[in-house]
């Protein structure tokens, strides 16, 4: 289904006239000698944009652990899909680097904040280079661009009489840097302390009571707008079972959001435009982000330049909320497109405990690429890690997934196609192309047909944004590769024909047997192709030691019988599985 959404005519007496929406004396320091911006147009552009796929911006109140890796990872994956496929796409990363939070551990680290965020975003900058992000863009709420994104967005929803000053009363999160509603609160009882104190029963963070004076943004205002949002776009957010988490929070009502704090109580952030004694809220700062890297503010026309509205917003389950119901209503308020899809993920957990910065519960990315290599761990978390359920972490169970998928599947595949002297992928895949190959049995016709519907399997999956359910699609497919060369066993056939004296025979068994390695030569060759989202590099390696050309390596490439061309090795093969694709891990478990 088409899941843009066109921004319907409402008659909320809020709204201003288009007339009155750019008569602002305050303008962003960058933009004062450029000419007015207008907003966003709905109309169908010509040309189609960009996809654009974001993770959440990382907070960096402590170092990342592997639930931050798996996000980029599963990001990762969908954004190279789409290159694969032949789409322009960005993939925008970054971190969130205000709040309450970063105020109190640069305190606490006796470190000047900028510093103290200085120092984590660049250990998030360095995770994704070591886990192969291809991201376009790693954006900083620090960033000069950024805060001046969010002055101007702030003061447009000023301007359509959005924002309003008043004391607002409640219970307040430090660690989530939310207020709750009185309905979202309930009394606990810490285990390890016997103290009773009162959270959030969607997060299970303690809150404290709060009264200050500050800004609000008309949420209230937009329940039916979203609800009917909702209705027009059902996948707009994944699992299906999330969405109807949001659609119920929504149709019990909304209320108006806090959206600055005062300055004595928050200093580090970004100032209200025209009022320094607040500061914005943090998570208003942070989610423009994502436009904050696609443009915006945009000229005219150049709306869709750069990807927005997004194709898919990655995030964990746990920020939910902000992103589903926030996010959309700022958008909405200023006849913005919201994304188009959300992914929300669940967690990783450790010995059945979620993984916590907070708790110390956590997995150092570093420390496990270092022990089982990138791609090695970029394969386990996509196949393991969950969408609807939490997934628990252990290295045995990455050995398991290696031994299994890696090494003994895969690998144990590519070793025993083009290591044997006995035949030639290249001579088999000539073969092929020249019509000379013998006739199909039922057990090569049904590995052909396991390979015609290979691509459109997996493609499949992944337009349901399960990057995970694809791999294993692929994987099965290694299985069943293996499976289909064992049955046929096509070094018995060449000791069969090498004692054959009939000539006839001989060239049948000849025949069979490069029928035979040609079909798990191309379901090498495919399944090497659509694993590059996964492992670009072992991939790389995969496709080189099968001889296949760098121009050659495309989803449309994935098709049985699409390259004539390739068989010769372009790297050594080695002489032994230690030489090979995924040699023995040589680390403890």
């Amino acid at each position: 289904m088409n899941l843009r959404y066109m921004v319907p005519i409402t008659r909320t007496p809020l709204r201003l006239s288009p007339e009155r929406q750019w008569r602002s004396d305050w303008v962003c320091k960058s933009c004062r000698s450029k000419a007015p911006r207008t907003q966003f147009s709905t109309s169908q552009r010509l040309r189609e944009k960009p996809y654009y796929i974001t993770t959440p911006i990382f907070y960096v109140n402590a170092a990342p652990h592997v639930g931050h890796f798996y996000t980029m990872v599963l990001t990762d994956i969908v954004k190279r899909w789409q290159v694969l496929k032949g789409k322009k796409a960005f993939l925008c990363t970054g971190t969130d680097e205000h709040g309450m939070k970063i105020q109190q551990a640069a305190a606490k680290a006796s470190t000047p904040p900028k510093e103290f965020c200085d120092l984590t975003a660049e250990t998030f900058k360095s995770l994704a280079k070591r886990a192969d992000l291809s991201n376009d863009y790693f954006v900083r709420t620090t960033d000069k661009d950024h805060k001046e994104a969010v002055e101007f967005f702030w003061q447009m929803l000023k301007e359509r009489e959005y924002i309003y000053e008043s004391k607002h009363q409640g219970w307040y999160c430090v660690s989530d840097e939310t207020f709750y509603p009185e309905s979202a609160i309930e009394k606990r009882l810490d285990p390890y302390t016997g103290r009773t104190f009162m959270a959030s029963s969607e997060t299970g963070k303690e809150v404290e009571w709060t009264s200050e004076k500050n800004y609000h943004f008309r949420l209230s205002a937009f329940k039916d707008e979203l609800l009917e949002f909702y209705k027009k776009n059902p996948d707009f957010v994944v699992p299906a079972a999330r969405m109807s988490d949001v659609i119920k929070w929504v149709s019990e009502g909304l209320e108006d959001l806090s959206i600055s704090r005062p300055v004595e109580r928050l200093s580090w952030g970004i100032r209200v435009p025209d009022d320094d004694s607040q500061t914005i809220y943090v998570w208003l700062d942070a989610l423009i982000n994502y436009i904050t890297k696609a443009g915006y503010p945009w000229a005219p026309g150049k709306e869709q330049d750069l990807g927005w509205p997004a194709d898919v917003q990655v995030i964990g389950k746990d920020i939910v909320r902000f992103h589903c119901i926030y996010w959309p209503a700022f958008l909405l308020a200023l006849g913005i497109q919201p994304p188009k899809q959300v992914l929300t993920h669940a967690h990783w957990t450790l010995n059945h405990q979620k993984m916590a910065k907070s708790t110390g519960n956590v997995v150092n990315p570093f420390f496990a690429m270092d022990r089982f290599g990138v791609d090695v761990m970029r394969y386990y978390l996509a196949h393991d890690g969950g969408i609807l359920n939490d997934a628990d972490y252990g290295n045995h169970f990455i050995v398991q997934r290696y031994n299994k998928g890696l090494q003994g599947g895969l690998g144990n595949l590519v070793s025993r196609i083009t290591r044997p002297k006995i035949w030639s992928v290249s001579k088999a895949v000539s073969a092929a192309h020249e019509g000379t190959l013998g006739e199909p049995d039922e057990v090569i016709q049904a590995q052909i047909k396991m390979l015609e519907e290979l691509p459109a399997k997996v493609d499949s999956k992944m337009a349901e944004l399960n990057a995970g359910a694809a791999l294993q699609t692929i994987m099965e497919a290694v299985y069943e590769t293996n499976r289909f060369l064992s049955v046929i066993a096509p070094w018995l056939l060449k000791k069969q024909a090498n004692a054959e004296a009939d000539q006839l025979v001989k060239e049948e068994l000849e025949r069979r047997i490069n029928t035979t390695v040609y079909h798990c030569a191309e379901a090498i060759r495919m399944i090497g192709i659509l694993l590059q989202p996964y492992m670009p590099t072992k991939s790389a390696q995969l496709l080189d030691m099968l001889g296949v050309k760098s121009n050659k390596r495309t989803f449309n490439d994935a098709r049985l019988g699409a390259d004539p061309d390739y068989g010769l090795a372009q790297v050594p093969l080695g002489k032994c599985a230690q030489d090979g694709l995924f040699p023995p891990l040589a680390v403890e478990t």
